[in-house]
């Protein structure tokens, strides 16, 4: 017997002072068997990072939510869609092989990859000379210390602020906050 997705809800208030973005984000999650919490939360906070594109890209008349994720590996984690279903902004969160990123950059107006993890590193700079090409692709690195922080927040419900400026991400809830400084890689 197949296991079933875990449901997660979040309402996130992203408050992006770097530009200008203000909005709540009522979200659901639905976190695959083999996914951690460090994963999803990522996820989340790869949302949170790019929410404002949905008013740069989209002037605020598109959709913003989570793909199919690990159950669905030709989806994205993230997507921005416009108006008219084209997608405009395709998040992957971990560490893609090279030619689903290419892919993803070929059906969308950007891509952004957010590796994870202590083998990000490694990761990187395997695949960095293959993805060099792709013009409208950016690679970040979240910090491993700070990706396992943010993983204590994830909770079935959850209430989170997340607060950019200065290009650094800050996500609280009631129980903490967690910094999260991304370093650019492409």
């Amino acid at each position: 017997m197949a296991l079933k997705s875990t449901v997660f809800k979040a309402q996130v208030a992203v408050a992006d002072i770097d530009h200008g973005y203000y909005a709540d984000h009522s979200l659901t999650l639905a976190r695959h068997p083999s996914e951690t919490d460090e994963r999803m939360m990522i996820r989340l906070a790869a949302l949170a990072l790019n929410a404002h594109q949905l008013q740069t890209m989209c002037n605020g008349d598109g959709t913003l939510g989570f793909g199919a994720g690990l159950s669905s590996p030709d989806e994205p984690d993230v997507i921005l869609r416009d108006f008219t279903g084209r997608a405009r902004f395709w998040i992957e969160v971990g560490q893609p092989e090279d030619r689903p990123v290419a892919k993803a950059c070929s059906q969308a107006d950007a891509v952004a990859v957010y590796a994870f993890a202590h083998s990000a590193d490694v990761w990187w700079r395997g695949i960095e000379t293959k993805l060099t090409r792709l013009a409208n692709l950016s690679v970040w690195r979240i910090p491993a210390e700070a990706s396992q922080e943010l993983a204590k927040l994830a909770e079935r419900s959850m209430q989170l602020q997340a607060t950019i400026q200065e290009g650094a991400l800050m996500v609280s809830n009631s129980a903490g906050t967690v910094d999260i400084v991304p370093v650019r890689w492409k």
